[in-house]
């Protein structure tokens, strides 16, 4: 357990907080227990969804701690800028469904957190950006990739190139979150959305992300399809597929393995 980032399982969710007042800002220790812990809940077969909202009331996260870079010490970047990637590109490859509730200020490296979730839910407080070159700096945690890939290259330009700071409603009308909710109720929608991920085979699930993440790889549709086939004719590999099934016919709830 890490005192940066607390850890609960609810159920078949797991919820993580990043603790780290007053701004909630990932550290070399932060970044790779993250990392340890999602791999570690991919190994955990009761766990279908992962939930990431930040501690207190005002901070989601505002990403590195800028002072970790004032000595241009390229060996520390080099580091943090490793561990940023490794911690992210896991939270992108969890299994299951992962959710960022915004409940306050997400900038960098907090907003690069929540872009590699699948679903983003912010309160109508919270405010987004990527304001890295102003510092001197830029997005090296998936920012340049994974934004604009939700909001498209322009709005991706005005946030990174001209450092501009969006609000939720405007988030919400690019693209760059699913849903605003009130301030204070992110958490609970999230939780919310996690819980109708238990309705769902999680081994139906790994492998319908599998091909919506594959989209993002320019591959063929010809090469999409056959993949498509290939995850579908995969299942019958499973129990849960089975249970799925026959749980329809009989008119129960399926009671799923992971497996």
């Amino acid at each position: 357990m890490s005192e940066l980032i607390h850890m609960k399982k609810q159920g078949h969710v797991a919820v993580m907080t990043i603790n780290n007042p007053p701004a909630n800002t990932w550290t070399l220790e932060s970044l790779n227990y993250l990392k340890t812990v999602v791999e570690g809940l991919n190994d955990d077969a009761d766990i279908y969804a992962l939930v990431i909202t930040g501690e207190g009331e005002k901070f989601f996260s505002a990403g590195a701690d800028l002072k970790t870079f004032a000595s241009g010490d390229i060996g520390l970047a080099n580091g943090m800028a490793q561990a940023f990637g490794q911690a992210f590109g896991a939270l992108s490859a969890f299994r299951g469904v992962s959710i960022a509730a915004i409940n306050g200020y997400a900038m960098g490296g907090g907003l690069e957190c929540a872009l590699a979730c699948d679903i983003r839910i912010a309160e109508e407080q919270a405010q987004m950006a990527l304001p890295e070159a102003s510092v001197g700096l830029l997005p090296c945690a998936g920012g340049t990739q994974n934004l604009p890939w939700l909001v498209g290259e322009g709005w991706a330009k005005r946030m990174i190139l001209c450092g501009e700071r969006v609000k939720a409603d405007k988030a919400l009308a690019i693209g760059l979150v699913e849903e605003v909710v009130a301030t204070g109720e992110s958490l609970e929608k999230a939780l919310a959305l996690a819980e109708m991920t238990g309705k769902q085979s999680p081994s139906s699930v790994a492998r319908c992300k599998t091909l919506i993440m594959s989209a993002r790889d320019g591959r063929s549709h010809d090469d999409s399809w056959r993949m498509e086939r290939e995850l579908f004719v995969d299942l019958f590999s499973t129990e849960d597929q089975r249970e799925g099934v026959n749980a329809f016919l009989e008119k129960r709830a399926p009671e799923w393995k992971n497996r």
